[in-house]
């Protein structure tokens, strides 16, 4: 398998998970907004936040208003990240790995790149947004099962699940620091009898934006804490969109390319830290940010010994 091929199958699948994970915090973030008190200043720099694009923005933006954060994070063209650019980033490296990809998955990446250029309007207003993202959602979706379904599980499958599993791994840590722990912040102006049922309510939105809810409540026979959330969100071996879950799912996917050791390596020490992680104790000295900050650069390190091993030239995370 040529390098270039395995590396632009392994951007194909980490553009459309971006392209999923950049639905579901605005369709999310969109009703949690609408659940807060008056009182609460929660906005939507938030959302800019999360995503690491805010100096970017702020060269070009003011203010943080809805409708300046919802165009840049959907529609700007000047944004890397945001999500026209990755679905048309997914698309160009579908097109030109079509000779060893289902025609399928071709035409969905394709008809999915159209319909969002051309009802972009819908997502950036309030009216339409919940179906328009709920749209492009579904059809992430689809694809993930087209390709599971259709595609061999040889080494092009196995740099899809690369792809896939680290842009997971390292949106589910964005989303754990920022959309939890920022969120959290911003209600302490309320009075301490009335934190708690909001408090409540922004885990919830934590765990909705990553389709984590039910399976949650399956696994934790309580109310939903934040000590749960996270513990779940980073150390759960079964739901396919926590940390440690993703990190297995790489480990895996390495074992069976060549070449492996260093990825192997990488990936090892920071199963570890995941594992060993004391949950309490981060959350109680206030050290879950600066903890998800070293969790986002070994996830970086884990896709710059992929690329130093499987692609050339070498791309940064």
């Amino acid at each position: 398998m040529l390098a270039r091929v395995a590396e632009r199958v392994y951007w194909l699948s980490r553009y459309m998970e971006r392209t999923e994970n950049s639905a579901r915090l605005v369709n999310v973030y969109s009703n949690l907004l609408l659940d807060l008190p008056r009182g609460t200043k929660v906005g939507w720099r938030t959302l800019i936040d999360i995503t690491g694009i805010h100096e970017l923005f702020d060269e070009n933006h003011e203010s943080a208003d809805e409708r300046q954060v919802i165009k840049y994070l959907l529609a700007d063209k000047n944004n890397p990240s945001s999500l026209i650019n990755s679905l048309a980033l997914a698309r160009e490296n579908a097109r030109t790995t079509r000779e060893i990809m289902p025609s399928e998955a071709w035409e969905l990446i394709n008809d999915l790149y159209h319909y969002t250029k051309e009802n972009t309007n819908k997502g950036i207003g309030r009216t339409g947004r919940h179906a328009f993202l709920n749209k492009i959602i579904n059809a992430s979706q689809q694809l993930t099962g087209l390709l599971a379904g259709s595609v061999s599980h040889d080494r092009v499958y196995d740099f899809v699940v690369l792809g896939r599993n680290i842009e997971r791994a390292d949106m589910t840590s964005r989303i754990i620091d920022t959309g939890a722990a920022n969120l959290s912040l911003s209600i302490e102006q309320l009075k301490d009898e009335e934190t708690l049922p909001y408090e409540n309510s922004l885990w919830m939105s934590v765990l909705r934006s990553l389709s984590a809810y039910q399976m949650y409540r399956q696994h934790v026979h309580d109310r939903v804490n934040g000590d749960d959330v996270v513990d779940f969100l980073l150390r759960n071996a079964d739901f396919p969109r926590a940390v440690l879950h993703c990190l297995q799912s790489l480990t895996n996917a390495i074992e069976r390319l060549p070449n492996n050791e260093e990825s192997l390596r990488v990936i090892a020490g920071l199963q570890r830290r995941v594992s060993e992680l004391n949950i309490e104790k981060i959350l109680r000295k206030a050290n879950l940010h600066e903890f998800i900050d070293s969790l986002q650069a070994d996830i970086a390190d884990v896709h710059n010994a992929v690329s130093k091993t499987w692609f050339l030239p070498v791309t940064e995370a």
